[in-house]
């Protein structure tokens, strides 16, 4: 029996889950919820009123949530975890405690797997992965150069600002200083720039925006961050079409008298449909947890790889062990 997938939004991410599980012979998408009209939306599926999934919970086995993080899913997790399993991307490092305790108490009898997509997500994985292997090293997490799902919606969501898009570059003098072993100290600043490319509403305040992004806690206020203001027409051409990404987890250990670097890294041409494809596998990690009585809100260190493959654990083991 075919895993039953429904979708929140309908954005970049909303389209990348849709390709997706669309792509997943082990999976049916059912219907997409909008907070915009729809029939605006052209899905391959109904596209329906987001009040309306509270009547579908017999219909649907994962809710997928395609929000962003900086205002949507704090709302929406713990509020469908309530009656759906879901999974999201919340991607607010620094928040991802408080919000998994808020999913918990909601999802009594669902399963809800937080935090999924690849940082966090994979490169969270890494990152235990490599420091369980050598504990007695440090890890560095690069990401970019590329366009940044979350703190571009950081930015949308600033007063007054018609559409936007930041992307995070890698400083490269740091990259090479984390890769050549030694365990540098590098903070937040030096390792990374972000820019961002802001269409600003008429008439708006250009200097009030630019303060409230540079200023924003959890996303550009540790950073050197540049605002550059354009018109709608050269957003359009220039940064609207390709939204790629990717990045490397890096970790210098020590084994005795040996000094060891471990790397895992990304190169992906379109950021929402990889994160997309990721938040579907986690989908399937959910519907099979629940289905086994395993409730209550995860994340990507409590699932077990067996859970998210397509395959069987004796395929995995035959093929891949």
């Amino acid at each position: 029996m075919k895993i039953r997938v429904g979708i929140v939004g309908y954005g970049n991410i909303g389209r990348g889950v849709e390709k997706a599980v669309l792509a997943a012979p082990d999976m049916e998408l059912c219907a997409v919820f909008t907070r915009r009209d729809p029939g605006e939306i052209k899905s391959a599926v109904p596209a329906l009123p987001i009040d309306a999934a509270a009547k579908m919970t017999d219909e649907i086995d994962v809710m997928i949530l395609c929000g962003g993080s900086a205002t949507d899913l704090k709302e929406q997790g713990p509020y469908f975890a309530q009656m759906f399993n879901i999974v999201d991307s919340f991607d607010t490092h620094a928040k991802i405690p408080e919000y998994l305790t808020a999913v918990d108490a909601a999802a009594k009898s669902t399963t809800a797997v937080i935090s999924t997509g690849w940082d966090p997500g994979l490169f969270s994985i890494m990152r235990a992965l490599f420091g369980a292997a050598l504990p007695d090293g440090v890890s560095y997490s690069f990401w970019g150069p590329g366009v940044s799902q979350g703190h571009s919606d950081a930015v949308r969501s600033v007063a007054c600002v018609k559409n936007a898009v930041q992307y995070t570059v890698p400083i490269d003098d740091a990259v090479e200083a984390a890769r050549g072993g030694g365990r540098p100290e590098l903070t937040a600043r030096q390792k990374h720039l972000r820019r961002c490319f802001v269409v600003a509403e008429p008439r708006a305040d250009k200097a009030v925006i630019e303060l409230e992004i540079k200023t924003m806690p959890n996303y550009f206020a540790d950073y050197d961050t540049t605002v550059d203001f354009i018109e709608e027409d050269e957003f359009t051409q220039k940064h609207a079409s390709k939204m790629p990404h990717g990045g490397t987890v890096l970790h210098s250990g020590r084994t005795g008298a040996h000094e060891h670097v471990m790397e895992f890294s990304l190169k992906l041409e379109s950021n929402p449909e990889f994160t997309g494809s990721v938040m579907v596998a986690y989908a399937r990690a959910a519907a099979r947890m629940s289905s086994e009585g395993i409730h209550g809100a995860k994340t990507v260190f409590d699932v077990p790889l067996v859970y998210l493959a397509g395959k069987d654990r004796a395929e995995l083991i035959k093929e891949l062990l």
